[in-house]
């Protein structure tokens, strides 16, 4: 990896074009992804929702701390399985219930596996997900023809 690449901000493009729905995304370091709606919603099902691309953010957060983390302290942890749901009581009265589940795989004694517990807890986009967020949106102009 390069100085710029390791300096680099996070940045993601999304574009939308006559398709309905389906969006094309990539980012600074050259992958290239979809998402899209389902068929019930007006989509064409051609990659995962906003919702799904959301849990899997948090699912391979927590799966890759997980996995550094017992690596560095040399536990034999073997798998993580990460299962995410997105409201799954429904739309609760205020805020956005996500529900994770998390198995690990390998002879963890019950200390190791409630670190690991915590640690999941301070994982990057956990702590993105319940600290502050601001946004800020701006317009640019089109400088298509």
């Amino acid at each position: 990896m390069n100085t710029s690449q390791q300096n680099s901000i996070a940045t993601v493009r999304a574009y939308i074009d006559g398709t309905p729905y389906r969006v094309e995304l990539e980012d600074d370091l050259a992958h290239a992804w979809s998402s899209d709606m389902t068929s019930e919603q007006g989509g064409g099902n051609a990659g995962p929702t906003p919702k799904h691309l959301l849990l899997s953010s948090l699912g391979a957060c927590t799966a890759i701390t997980l996995r550094m983390y017992a690596a560095r302290k040399q536990w034999p942890l073997e798998a993580v399985d990460v299962e995410l749901h997105f409201d799954p009581d429904g739309k609760p009265a205020s805020g956005t219930e996500l529900r994770r589940r998390i198995v690990l795989h390998g002879p963890l004694d019950d200390s190791q596996r409630e670190r690991l517990l915590q640690v999941a807890n301070a994982c990057p986009i956990h702590k993105v997900l319940t600290g502050e967020v601001r946004i800020a949106t701006s317009l640019a102009a089109d400088t298509g023809a």
